[in-house]
């Protein structure tokens, strides 16, 4: 194993505590007696931890071997797979290289472990290659990036040609991208002391926009605005404000599940995190994906400076913004900015260009190039959206008249009129629904 490790070149993996660059040293020292039995058993079994940690992770199952070495050449940013990210196939003589290492893994792919099983006694290896993982619910692993790779892991495991390998591997980069960026639609940004990190959102909610009843005028405005963006044609940023309640989180996150497939991508941020807008734009600037970088709930009082940071991303800058990168938000409040009555233009201040302060909090919101308004719905309408999330469940059995009788009676002691409070209602009614009452 160690041997053909070595003769890799672009999908050296560099990093010292990954499970392949262990398993290399075991072998190593298998081979050539430097690691008395006991020993290499013990790192083994570690090894095999770190395999089945990852493995729930991602909900790996049967070849938890070969699905990690997929997840390797999926996940490896180099400069044949960079390249390949979004487009496919391209000529040049990097191909030689790529098709070398994909050689070098075709064997991994059908390692004989039986020698150090037995020389061993240990059976920990057959097991992972015959592995019956126990079945998790969705929220406990990444099921985006475990039905990618195990459905790839399959096709590579079946080829018979390094053709065949290198196609499958570079469709992929072509159809998803590659690396954290490829496999998964949303990204928070991890704490870091001089730079940015990527962190995944591994369960994403399953949204999409036809789940979201009514405002269709506003769904189109935000859908016209991002399938021209993610096909390369201008589009603005956008601001969703109104009231709460009233889907404007949930249409921008049902977003990366309508366009995920056409390369979208979400990075969610936070005020605090504003300050690093600059560093997390260069990261992704140069990559084959559209970026909507996500803020929710968007909103800064008197004393807060970091819609600054902001206005200076969207326009005005020293740096453009790049044209895979766009800025989505929502609010609450129309202006973002808390007004007080001394923001009024009569109203008497020490400043004395007042009036440019008050004009700098509200020129914020123009930088947005579209903004699209979520009111609470009338009574009629939160009926509508009662009666259309009630209907996907057939275990809700009662009459219309009953439905919307008991709805009006949870508004009134609940939020009023809104899809959030029609949400809950529902939950509500499931949550009683086998209890009897």
């Amino acid at each position: 194993m160690y041997r053909e490790i070595a003769k890799l070149v672009l999908y050296r993996n560099d990093e010292p505590d990954s499970i392949l660059h262990h398993l290399s040293e075991i072998f190593k020292d298998y081979d050539e007696k430097r690691s008395t039995p006991s020993d290499l058993t013990d790192r083994i079994y570690g090894q095999i931890k770190a395999l089945l940690d990852l493995s729930t992770q991602y909900g790996f199952d049967e070849n938890l071997w070969q699905n990690y070495l997929t997840f390797l050449l999926l996940s490896h940013e180099n400069s044949f797979s960079l390249t390949s990210e979004k487009i496919g196939v391209n000529v040049g003589s990097v191909n030689t290289f790529a098709k070398h290492d994909f050689k070098i893994f075709m064997s991994l792919f059908h390692f004989d472990f039986s020698k150090i099983e037995k020389d061993l006694n240990i059976d920990c290896f057959s097991v992972i290659t015959a592995y019956q993982a126990i079945e998790k619910k969705e929220r406990l692993y990444n099921k985006n990036v475990s039905v990618k790779v195990k459905e790839a892991s399959r096709k590579l495991a079946a080829t018979k040609d390094v053709e065949t390998f290198y196609n499958i591997v570079t469709t992929f980069y072509k159809d998803y991208g590659v690396g954290i960026l490829g496999l998964n639609k949303a990204f928070r940004i991890a704490p870091s002391d001089n730079d940015v990190a990527f962190m995944a959102i591994n369960n994403t909610e399953a949204v999409m926009l036809k789940d979201i009843i009514g405002y269709e005028f506003q769904k189109k405005q935000l859908t016209d605005n991002t399938e021209a963006f993610v096909a390369g044609r201008p589009a603005n940023n956008v601001l969703l404000f109104g009231d709460a309640g009233t889907g404007k989180s949930t249409s921008i996150k049902a977003l990366i599940n309508e366009y995920y497939e056409d390369g979208l991508r979400m990075i969610e941020i936070y005020k605090h995190q504003f300050k690093d807008l600059s560093k997390i734009i260069a990261q992704i600037k140069n990559r084959n994906y559209k970026f909507i970088i996500y803020m929710d709930d968007l909103s800064f009082e008197e004393f807060e400076i970091e819609y600054k940071y902001l206005k200076a991303i969207i326009e005005g800058g020293v740096e453009t913004k790049p044209d895979n990168v766009l800025i989505y938000a929502t609010s609450n409040r129309r202006h973002l900015i808390r007004e007080t009555w001394g923001d009024r233009s009569d109203a008497r201040e020490e400043e004395l260009h007042h009036s440019d302060t008050v004009q700098e909090k509200l020129s914020l919101v123009a930088r947005f190039g579209i903004s699209i308004g979520f009111t609470k719905p009338d009574q009629k309408k939160y009926f509508e959206i009662v009666k259309g999330i009630a209907a996907r469940y057939p275990q809700i059995t009662l009459s219309e008249e009953a439905l919307v009788a008991e709805a009006r009676k949870w508004e009134l002691q609940h939020s009023g009129f809104s899809g959030r409070t029609a949400q809950q209602f529902v939950t509500y009614l499931l949550s009683i629904s086998g209890s009897g009452e």
